[in-house]
């Protein structure tokens, strides 16, 4: 198993590419982002074990994600046989994998009750408050990114190339580690056009006109919701081929990310 080191810009390629590869379909990858977001939340409110199963679950429905995305990227579409394709031989390692997922998710909760981290939002706080809040966001961003690094691209690794649950944490952390100005780029990259971007822009309506800013912020986040979040989804397959593959089996059909 190689992973590939690639360039910064790379990073800015990955969010390109996601966006191209949701003009592919732009309904069905919405879809297939919000039934992932809705499985997701429905497994998390379950009571007493919701929590404890969603990490559990996590990798084979990152799973799914990547099948939908592939076939999308081939075919323009999917059937229910693509999104399940492997995952019936792969069901223990992906299990396993999850199981992995609820440690690390346990000790990342455990890590941030010791250190008293709170992220309660108060809109009428200080800017002493203001600057506490930050800072407590910027160590538990250093606090998850390890577990983050370690799951991004494990569960396709598993899925498609058979590597065994620790294994494919193990790969996935290191190439995230190897290309860390690739990952640097697209974390900014996802910042400046999520929240910077339209900050800016409500904060020049809000000094035209307070409806217009009301208008302007429903449409932004129908654009967050609808665009953006499809487009992460497929960022995420798309940095795990360029780092993982190459060269895609079917370089007609594919995405390009090596401009």
């Amino acid at each position: 198993m190689h992973a590939r080191t690639l360039p910064a810009r790379h990073g800015i390629l990955w969010l390109l590419a996601g966006f191209a590869l949701f003009r592919r379909n732009p309904p069905l990858l919405t879809v297939l982002t919000f039934a992932y977001l809705l499985v997701v939340v429905l497994i998390n409110l379950v009571p007493m074990i919701g929590p404890f199963l969603l990490p559990l679950a996590l990798p084979t429905l990152t799973a799914m994600l990547g099948n939908g995305c592939q076939a999308i990227e081939r075919n323009n579409l999917f059937t229910s046989e693509d999104l399940v394709r492997h995952l019936p031989e792969r069901r223990n390692e992906l299990l396993r994998l999850g199981g992995w997922h609820l440690v690390g998710s346990t000790l990342l909760v455990i890590v941030g009750l010791a250190i008293g981290t709170d992220l309660a939002i108060d809109p009428e706080m200080s800017q002493e408050q203001a600057m506490d809040l930050l800072t407590n966001l910027s160590v538990l961003l250093a606090l998850s990114s390890p577990l983050l690094m370690a799951f991004w691209f494990a569960p396709l690794l598993t899925l498609w190339d058979g590597v065994p649950a620790l294994k494919a944490v193990f790969f996935s952390f290191v190439a995230c580690w190897r290309n860390w100005r690739a990952f640097t780029v697209y974390g900014l990259m996802v910042m400046v056009v999520g929240m910077f971007i339209p900050a800016l822009l409500l904060l020049v309506a809000g000094s035209i006109s307070g409806l217009f800013a009301q208008v302007l912020a429903m449409a932004l986040r129908m654009v967050l919701v609808f665009v953006m979040a499809p487009m992460l989804v497929a960022s995420v397959y798309l940095s795990y081929r360029d780092v993982f593959r190459a060269r895609p089996a079917e370089p007609a059909a594919s995405i390009d990310v090596h401009a």
